[in-house]
Protein backbone atom coordinates (compact mmCIF):
# COMPACT_ATOMS: atom_id res chain seq x y z
CA UNK A 1 0.00 0.00 0.00
CA UNK A 2 1.15 3.46 -1.24
CA UNK A 3 1.90 5.61 2.32
CA UNK A 4 -0.43 8.48 2.11
CA UNK A 5 1.57 11.95 3.04
CA UNK A 6 -0.38 14.12 5.57
CA UNK A 7 0.44 17.37 6.75
CA UNK A 8 1.14 15.83 10.21
CA UNK A 9 3.98 13.95 8.38
CA UNK A 10 5.51 16.37 6.21
CA UNK A 11 5.57 18.59 9.28
CA UNK A 12 6.91 15.74 11.17
CA UNK A 13 9.32 14.67 8.58
CA UNK A 14 10.22 18.78 8.24
CA UNK A 15 11.31 18.98 11.74
CA UNK A 16 13.60 15.85 11.35
CA UNK A 17 15.28 17.73 8.38
CA UNK A 18 13.73 15.13 6.10
CA UNK A 19 13.77 16.88 2.53
CA UNK A 20 10.39 17.19 1.13
CA UNK A 21 8.90 18.11 -2.40
CA UNK A 22 5.42 18.70 -1.27
CA UNK A 23 4.51 21.61 1.45
CA UNK A 24 1.14 21.41 3.13
CA UNK A 25 -0.09 24.82 4.42
CA UNK A 26 -0.59 24.69 7.94
CA UNK A 27 -4.28 25.81 8.23
CA UNK A 28 -6.92 23.91 6.50
CA UNK A 29 -8.53 26.46 4.39
CA UNK A 30 -12.10 27.23 3.86
CA UNK A 31 -11.40 26.36 -0.47
CA UNK A 32 -9.85 22.98 1.04
CA UNK A 33 -12.29 22.18 2.64
CA UNK A 34 -15.21 19.49 1.40
CA UNK A 35 -19.24 20.31 1.79
CA UNK A 36 -19.33 18.26 4.69
CA UNK A 37 -17.38 21.19 6.10
CA UNK A 38 -14.62 19.08 7.17
CA UNK A 39 -11.25 18.89 5.32
CA UNK A 40 -10.38 16.31 2.12
CA UNK A 41 -9.68 12.86 3.81
CA UNK A 42 -5.92 12.82 2.70
CA UNK A 43 -5.29 16.00 5.05
CA UNK A 44 -7.43 14.83 8.37
CA UNK A 45 -5.40 13.11 10.88
CA UNK A 46 -6.12 8.95 10.93
CA UNK A 47 -7.24 8.09 14.34
CA UNK A 48 -7.45 4.51 15.86
CA UNK A 49 -9.32 4.09 18.60
CA UNK A 50 -7.97 0.83 20.96
CA UNK A 51 -10.74 -0.52 23.44
CA UNK A 52 -14.13 0.16 22.11
CA UNK A 53 -15.61 0.60 25.73
CA UNK A 54 -17.50 3.19 27.63
CA UNK A 55 -14.56 5.47 27.03
CA UNK A 56 -13.99 5.10 23.23
CA UNK A 57 -17.00 7.27 23.42
CA UNK A 58 -14.69 10.09 23.61
CA UNK A 59 -13.25 9.35 20.82
CA UNK A 60 -16.62 10.13 18.62
CA UNK A 61 -15.56 13.79 19.24
CA UNK A 62 -12.97 13.27 16.22
CA UNK A 63 -15.51 12.16 13.99
CA UNK A 64 -17.16 15.65 14.71
CA UNK A 65 -14.02 17.70 13.69
CA UNK A 66 -12.71 18.61 10.64
CA UNK A 67 -9.44 17.85 11.05
CA UNK A 68 -9.41 14.00 12.06
CA UNK A 69 -11.63 11.31 11.41
CA UNK A 70 -11.62 7.55 12.79
CA UNK A 71 -9.89 4.84 10.12
CA UNK A 72 -9.72 2.09 12.44
CA UNK A 73 -11.27 0.39 15.60
CA UNK A 74 -9.60 -2.42 18.07
CA UNK A 75 -10.93 -4.26 20.68
CA UNK A 76 -10.68 -8.48 22.17
CA UNK A 77 -14.50 -8.33 22.34
CA UNK A 78 -16.25 -8.65 18.60
CA UNK A 79 -19.90 -7.09 19.49
CA UNK A 80 -18.27 -3.93 20.85
CA UNK A 81 -15.72 -3.30 18.17
CA UNK A 82 -18.53 -4.06 16.48
CA UNK A 83 -20.73 -1.41 17.20
CA UNK A 84 -18.18 1.35 17.71
CA UNK A 85 -17.09 0.04 13.52
CA UNK A 86 -20.46 1.42 12.55
CA UNK A 87 -20.81 4.50 14.57
CA UNK A 88 -17.38 5.19 12.82
CA UNK A 89 -18.88 4.77 9.32
CA UNK A 90 -18.08 1.17 8.76
CA UNK A 91 -13.97 1.67 9.52
CA UNK A 92 -11.75 -0.87 9.85
CA UNK A 93 -11.78 -3.63 12.79
CA UNK A 94 -9.36 -5.11 14.60
CA UNK A 95 -9.32 -7.61 17.72
CA UNK A 96 -5.30 -7.06 18.24
CA UNK A 97 -3.94 -3.78 18.92
CA UNK A 98 -0.46 -4.47 17.01
CA UNK A 99 -2.44 -4.58 13.27
CA UNK A 100 -4.07 -1.68 13.75
CA UNK A 101 -0.47 -0.03 14.34
CA UNK A 102 0.44 -1.48 11.34
CA UNK A 103 -1.92 0.42 8.88
CA UNK A 104 -0.15 3.00 7.23
CA UNK A 105 -2.94 5.18 7.61
CA UNK A 106 -3.71 5.29 11.35
CA UNK A 107 -1.46 8.88 12.26
CA UNK A 108 -2.33 8.46 15.87
CA UNK A 109 -4.60 6.57 18.38
CA UNK A 110 -6.98 6.47 21.32
CA UNK A 111 -5.90 4.66 24.07
CA UNK A 112 -9.21 3.78 26.16
CA UNK A 113 -8.25 0.08 27.38
CA UNK A 114 -8.12 -0.91 30.98
CA UNK A 115 -5.12 0.59 33.34
CA UNK A 116 -2.64 -2.22 32.92
CA UNK A 117 -2.88 -1.88 28.86
CA UNK A 118 -2.44 2.11 28.76
CA UNK A 119 1.81 2.45 29.24
CA UNK A 120 2.54 -1.15 26.97
CA UNK A 121 0.13 -0.01 24.01
CA UNK A 122 1.46 3.86 23.98
CA UNK A 123 4.85 2.66 24.06
CA UNK A 124 4.06 0.27 21.62
CA UNK A 125 2.24 2.94 19.27
CA UNK A 126 5.53 5.37 19.61
CA UNK A 127 7.83 2.64 18.49
CA UNK A 128 5.17 2.03 15.41
CA UNK A 129 5.72 6.55 14.89
CA UNK A 130 1.87 7.26 16.21
CA UNK A 131 1.23 10.03 18.10
CA UNK A 132 -1.51 8.89 21.01
CA UNK A 133 -4.14 10.44 23.19
CA UNK A 134 -4.08 8.09 26.47
CA UNK A 135 -6.97 7.35 29.26
CA UNK A 136 -6.06 8.26 32.68
CA UNK A 137 -4.40 7.22 35.12
CA UNK A 138 -0.88 6.32 32.99
CA UNK A 139 0.37 3.07 34.50
CA UNK A 140 -0.06 0.90 37.34
CA UNK A 141 3.67 1.30 38.49
CA UNK A 142 5.70 3.66 39.04
CA UNK A 143 8.20 1.97 36.71
CA UNK A 144 5.49 2.15 34.04
CA UNK A 145 5.36 5.88 34.67
CA UNK A 146 9.07 6.79 34.16
CA UNK A 147 8.98 4.32 31.43
CA UNK A 148 6.74 5.98 29.46
CA UNK A 149 8.65 9.27 29.10
CA UNK A 150 10.48 7.14 26.28
CA UNK A 151 7.13 8.30 23.87
CA UNK A 152 8.20 11.61 23.73
CA UNK A 153 11.45 11.85 24.80
CA UNK A 154 13.10 9.27 22.30
CA UNK A 155 10.47 9.29 20.17
CA UNK A 156 9.08 13.12 19.98
CA UNK A 157 5.66 11.64 19.74
CA UNK A 158 2.46 14.35 20.48
CA UNK A 159 0.83 12.66 23.99
CA UNK A 160 -2.33 14.06 25.18
CA UNK A 161 -3.29 12.88 28.74
CA UNK A 162 -6.91 11.88 29.57
CA UNK A 163 -7.27 14.22 32.22
CA UNK A 164 -9.55 16.41 30.42
CA UNK A 165 -10.26 18.91 33.45
CA UNK A 166 -6.99 20.84 32.07
CA UNK A 167 -9.80 21.80 28.99
CA UNK A 168 -12.03 23.08 31.22
CA UNK A 169 -12.32 26.93 31.24
CA UNK A 170 -13.24 27.45 35.16
CA UNK A 171 -10.20 25.45 35.90
CA UNK A 172 -7.94 27.16 33.75
CA UNK A 173 -8.89 30.67 35.72
CA UNK A 174 -9.21 29.56 39.24
CA UNK A 175 -5.81 27.73 38.88
CA UNK A 176 -4.17 31.55 36.90
CA UNK A 177 -6.00 33.34 40.06
CA UNK A 178 -4.04 31.26 42.45
CA UNK A 179 -0.88 31.06 39.82
CA UNK A 180 -0.64 35.31 40.11
CA UNK A 181 -0.94 35.78 43.69
CA UNK A 182 -4.79 36.89 44.29
CA UNK A 183 -4.99 34.65 47.51
CA UNK A 184 -1.51 35.20 48.29
CA UNK A 185 1.37 32.51 49.17
CA UNK A 186 -0.40 28.86 49.16
CA UNK A 187 -0.30 27.86 52.72
CA UNK A 188 -2.34 24.89 51.99
CA UNK A 189 -3.67 21.92 48.95
CA UNK A 190 -6.59 19.70 49.37
CA UNK A 191 -7.32 17.07 46.57
CA UNK A 192 -10.32 14.46 46.87
CA UNK A 193 -12.16 12.22 44.75
CA UNK A 194 -14.84 9.50 44.22
CA UNK A 195 -13.89 6.39 47.11
CA UNK A 196 -13.27 3.16 45.83
CA UNK A 197 -15.72 -0.02 45.78
CA UNK A 198 -15.23 -2.81 47.83
CA UNK A 199 -17.36 -6.55 47.08
CA UNK A 200 -17.24 -8.04 43.61
CA UNK A 201 -16.45 -12.27 43.62
CA UNK A 202 -14.96 -14.28 41.37
CA UNK A 203 -17.68 -16.65 41.39
CA UNK A 204 -19.03 -18.97 39.30
CA UNK A 205 -16.15 -19.22 37.34
CA UNK A 206 -17.94 -18.86 33.78
CA UNK A 207 -17.13 -20.04 30.50
CA UNK A 208 -15.46 -17.40 28.35
CA UNK A 209 -18.08 -15.31 26.00
CA UNK A 210 -17.52 -16.18 22.04
CA UNK A 211 -16.27 -13.57 20.45
CA UNK A 212 -14.20 -12.34 23.26
CA UNK A 213 -10.47 -12.72 22.98
CA UNK A 214 -10.05 -12.82 27.05
CA UNK A 215 -5.72 -14.19 26.62
CA UNK A 216 -5.63 -10.48 24.94
CA UNK A 217 -7.73 -8.49 27.51
CA UNK A 218 -5.59 -10.32 30.47
CA UNK A 219 -2.37 -9.38 28.13
CA UNK A 220 0.91 -8.69 30.91
CA UNK A 221 -1.66 -9.38 33.89
CA UNK A 222 -1.91 -12.37 35.66
CA UNK A 223 -3.81 -15.48 34.42
CA UNK A 224 -7.29 -15.47 36.08
CA UNK A 225 -10.42 -17.09 35.61
CA UNK A 226 -13.29 -15.45 33.72
CA UNK A 227 -15.94 -13.93 35.95
CA UNK A 228 -18.62 -11.58 35.03
CA UNK A 229 -17.25 -8.80 38.16
CA UNK A 230 -13.60 -8.97 36.43
CA UNK A 231 -14.48 -7.33 33.57
CA UNK A 232 -18.03 -7.19 32.65
CA UNK A 233 -20.18 -4.82 34.86
CA UNK A 234 -20.92 -2.60 34.03
CA UNK A 235 -20.23 1.18 35.33
CA UNK A 236 -18.40 2.15 38.58
CA UNK A 237 -18.15 -1.34 40.07
CA UNK A 238 -16.49 -2.75 37.14
CA UNK A 239 -13.42 -4.91 38.28
CA UNK A 240 -11.19 -3.22 36.01
CA UNK A 241 -10.93 -0.10 38.46
CA UNK A 242 -10.81 -2.14 41.79
CA UNK A 243 -8.75 -5.42 40.93
CA UNK A 244 -4.67 -4.37 42.04
CA UNK A 245 -4.27 -6.71 38.74
CA UNK A 246 -5.42 -4.27 36.26
CA UNK A 247 -5.46 -0.77 38.73
CA UNK A 248 -4.79 0.72 41.86
CA UNK A 249 -8.30 2.05 42.32
CA UNK A 250 -9.82 5.02 42.31
CA UNK A 251 -6.97 6.69 44.09
CA UNK A 252 -5.25 7.16 40.66
CA UNK A 253 -8.25 5.92 38.84
CA UNK A 254 -10.52 8.62 39.40
CA UNK A 255 -7.74 10.47 41.89
CA UNK A 256 -5.97 11.33 38.18
CA UNK A 257 -8.35 14.17 37.26
CA UNK A 258 -7.98 16.42 40.76
CA UNK A 259 -4.39 15.30 40.66
CA UNK A 260 -3.52 16.42 37.71
CA UNK A 261 -5.41 19.91 38.25
CA UNK A 262 -3.03 20.11 41.32
CA UNK A 263 -0.24 19.64 39.23
CA UNK A 264 -0.97 21.48 36.73
CA UNK A 265 -0.63 24.42 39.04
CA UNK A 266 2.68 22.91 40.66
CA UNK A 267 4.30 22.75 37.18
CA UNK A 268 3.64 26.42 37.00
CA UNK A 269 4.66 27.64 40.71
CA UNK A 270 8.01 26.33 40.55
CA UNK A 271 7.11 23.11 43.21
CA UNK A 272 8.61 19.51 41.88
CA UNK A 273 6.80 16.29 43.64
CA UNK A 274 6.33 15.74 47.73
CA UNK A 275 8.58 13.79 48.81
CA UNK A 276 7.02 12.29 52.20
CA UNK A 277 3.75 10.30 51.80
CA UNK A 278 2.04 9.73 55.33
CA UNK A 279 -1.52 8.36 56.22
CA UNK A 280 -4.64 5.85 56.62
CA UNK A 281 -6.81 3.86 54.59
CA UNK A 282 -8.68 0.89 54.00
CA UNK A 283 -8.39 -1.63 51.70
CA UNK A 284 -10.90 -4.70 51.37
CA UNK A 285 -10.12 -8.03 52.98
CA UNK A 286 -12.68 -10.02 51.33
CA UNK A 287 -14.27 -9.89 47.92
CA UNK A 288 -12.75 -9.93 44.52
CA UNK A 289 -11.97 -5.94 44.89
CA UNK A 290 -8.58 -5.52 46.59
CA UNK A 291 -7.68 -2.12 45.79
CA UNK A 292 -8.12 1.36 48.07
CA UNK A 293 -11.69 2.47 49.33
CA UNK A 294 -10.69 5.00 51.11
CA UNK A 295 -7.76 6.78 52.36
CA UNK A 296 -6.13 10.23 54.06
CA UNK A 297 -2.67 11.06 52.57
CA UNK A 298 -0.22 14.01 53.89
CA UNK A 299 2.13 14.71 50.99
CA UNK A 300 4.98 16.95 51.91
CA UNK A 301 6.83 19.14 49.09
CA UNK A 302 10.45 19.66 49.74
CA UNK A 303 9.67 23.55 51.43
CA UNK A 304 7.43 22.03 53.39
CA UNK A 305 3.65 22.68 51.82
CA UNK A 306 1.57 19.42 52.35
CA UNK A 307 -0.91 18.50 49.83
CA UNK A 308 -3.34 16.13 51.57
CA UNK A 309 -5.51 13.65 49.28
CA UNK A 310 -8.69 11.91 50.19
CA UNK A 311 -11.86 10.16 48.73
CA UNK A 312 -14.76 12.22 48.95
CA UNK A 313 -16.48 10.26 51.86
CA UNK A 314 -13.41 10.51 53.87
CA UNK A 315 -13.14 14.49 52.95
CA UNK A 316 -16.57 15.58 53.60
CA UNK A 317 -16.47 13.20 57.48
CA UNK A 318 -15.89 16.44 59.92
CA UNK A 319 -15.34 18.40 57.15
CA UNK A 320 -11.62 17.61 56.38
CA UNK A 321 -11.54 19.85 53.40
CA UNK A 322 -12.27 23.64 54.29
CA UNK A 323 -15.50 24.84 52.74
CA UNK A 324 -16.41 22.16 51.31
CA UNK A 325 -19.62 22.08 52.76
CA UNK A 326 -20.37 24.86 49.93
CA UNK A 327 -19.46 22.75 47.17
CA UNK A 328 -21.04 19.94 45.34
CA UNK A 329 -18.06 18.65 43.88
CA UNK A 330 -17.69 15.08 44.49
CA UNK A 331 -13.75 16.06 43.08
CA UNK A 332 -11.57 18.91 43.24
CA UNK A 333 -8.50 20.52 44.02
CA UNK A 334 -8.09 23.12 46.54
CA UNK A 335 -5.70 26.05 47.45
CA UNK A 336 -6.02 27.91 50.67
CA UNK A 337 -3.65 30.93 50.60
CA UNK A 338 -3.24 34.00 52.73
CA UNK A 339 -6.33 35.73 52.19
CA UNK A 340 -8.44 33.78 50.31
CA UNK A 341 -9.04 30.80 48.39
CA UNK A 342 -9.89 28.85 45.20
CA UNK A 343 -11.28 25.08 44.81
CA UNK A 344 -11.90 24.06 41.15
CA UNK A 345 -13.44 21.17 38.91
CA UNK A 346 -15.20 19.85 35.91
CA UNK A 347 -18.53 20.42 37.73
CA UNK A 348 -17.75 24.14 38.79
CA UNK A 349 -15.54 26.37 41.05
CA UNK A 350 -15.99 28.19 44.14
CA UNK A 351 -13.70 31.29 45.26
CA UNK A 352 -13.00 33.40 48.28
CA UNK A 353 -13.75 36.26 48.40
CA UNK A 354 -16.22 36.41 45.52
CA UNK A 355 -14.76 39.26 43.90
CA UNK A 356 -11.98 36.89 42.28
CA UNK A 357 -14.37 35.86 39.88
CA UNK A 358 -14.46 39.43 38.15
CA UNK A 359 -10.71 39.32 38.78
CA UNK A 360 -10.35 35.92 36.83
CA UNK A 361 -10.25 36.87 32.83
CA UNK A 362 -7.38 39.09 33.72
CA UNK A 363 -5.81 37.61 36.71
CA UNK A 364 -2.35 38.86 35.17
CA UNK A 365 0.97 37.69 33.21
CA UNK A 366 0.67 33.74 34.27
CA UNK A 367 -1.43 32.18 31.97
CA UNK A 368 -2.01 28.48 30.89
CA UNK A 369 -2.82 27.12 28.02
CA UNK A 370 -6.16 27.38 26.36
CA UNK A 371 -7.73 24.67 25.38
CA UNK A 372 -11.49 24.01 24.91
CA UNK A 373 -11.86 20.76 23.47
CA UNK A 374 -9.03 18.14 24.93
CA UNK A 375 -9.93 16.00 21.45
CA UNK A 376 -9.56 19.05 19.02
CA UNK A 377 -6.44 19.97 21.42
CA UNK A 378 -4.97 16.87 20.71
CA UNK A 379 -5.24 16.85 16.81
CA UNK A 380 -4.28 20.58 16.34
CA UNK A 381 -1.14 19.29 18.44
CA UNK A 382 -0.72 16.65 16.32
CA UNK A 383 -0.53 18.70 13.47
CA UNK A 384 1.46 21.58 14.86
CA UNK A 385 3.98 19.14 16.97
CA UNK A 386 3.67 21.06 19.71
CA UNK A 387 2.94 19.03 23.30
CA UNK A 388 -0.80 19.49 24.37
CA UNK A 389 -2.07 20.96 27.22
CA UNK A 390 -1.76 17.54 29.64
CA UNK A 391 1.75 16.94 28.57
CA UNK A 392 3.50 13.39 29.19
CA UNK A 393 5.88 14.84 32.01
CA UNK A 394 3.40 16.41 34.21
CA UNK A 395 1.36 12.96 33.99
CA UNK A 396 4.01 11.00 35.46
CA UNK A 397 4.47 13.06 38.18
CA UNK A 398 1.05 13.24 39.41
CA UNK A 399 0.34 9.55 38.74
CA UNK A 400 3.82 8.74 40.98
CA UNK A 401 2.11 10.51 43.78
CA UNK A 402 -0.68 8.24 43.64
CA UNK A 403 1.07 5.53 43.53
CA UNK A 404 3.28 6.74 46.38
CA UNK A 405 0.65 7.14 48.33
CA UNK A 406 -0.97 3.46 47.45
CA UNK A 407 2.44 2.15 48.65
CA UNK A 408 2.36 3.93 51.70
CA UNK A 409 -0.71 2.87 52.49
CA UNK A 410 0.07 -0.79 51.25
CA UNK A 411 2.96 -0.58 53.61
CA UNK A 412 1.70 0.94 56.58
CA UNK A 413 4.34 2.96 56.42
CA UNK A 414 5.83 6.89 56.15
CA UNK A 415 7.39 6.87 52.36
CA UNK A 416 10.54 9.01 51.39
CA UNK A 417 11.00 10.12 47.68
CA UNK A 418 14.24 10.83 46.41
CA UNK A 419 13.11 13.43 43.37
CA UNK A 420 17.02 13.09 41.73
CA UNK A 421 17.01 9.71 41.43
CA UNK A 422 13.28 8.70 41.38
CA UNK A 423 13.45 6.07 43.77
CA UNK A 424 11.79 5.63 46.99
CA UNK A 425 14.76 5.75 50.12
CA UNK A 426 15.13 4.00 53.05
CA UNK A 427 12.78 1.03 52.45
CA UNK A 428 13.70 -1.54 50.43
CA UNK A 429 10.65 -3.53 51.12
CA UNK A 430 8.90 -0.58 49.20
CA UNK A 431 11.23 0.46 46.74
CA UNK A 432 10.24 -3.37 44.95
CA UNK A 433 6.58 -1.96 44.75
CA UNK A 434 7.53 0.20 42.19
CA UNK A 435 8.13 -2.80 39.93
CA UNK A 436 5.23 -4.77 38.74
CA UNK A 437 5.97 -7.26 36.98
CA UNK A 438 4.24 -8.36 33.72
CA UNK A 439 3.54 -12.40 31.97
CA UNK A 440 4.99 -13.03 29.07
CA UNK A 441 5.40 -12.44 26.40
CA UNK A 442 4.59 -9.04 27.14
CA UNK A 443 7.50 -6.61 28.56
CA UNK A 444 8.02 -2.91 28.55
Amino acid sequence: MRRRITRRRFLDGAARGMAASVAFPMIVSAAALGKDGKAPASDRVGIGTISCGSRAGVAGEYQRYAKSQIVAVCDPQTDRRMRRKKDYGNCADYGDFRELLARNDVDAVHVATQDHWHVPISLAAARAGKDMYTEKPLGISVEQCKAAREIVDKHKRIFQYGTQNRSISQVRLGTELVLNGHIGEVKEVYVWCPQGEAGGSATPVLPVPEGFDYEMWLGPAPKAPFCKDRCQTQGPRNGIFHIYDYAIGFIAGWGAHPMDQAQQWADNAGMTIPVEYEGTGTIPTTGLFNTLTHWDMTCTYPNGLKMRFMDNQTARTNNKVPNIDQMKFDHGSLFVGETGWVAVTRGGWKVFPEALYKKAPAAGPKKLAVSNSHTQNFIDSVLSRQQPVSNLHSAAISDIICHLCDISLRTGRKIKWDPDKETIIGDPEAAKMMHRPMRAPWTL
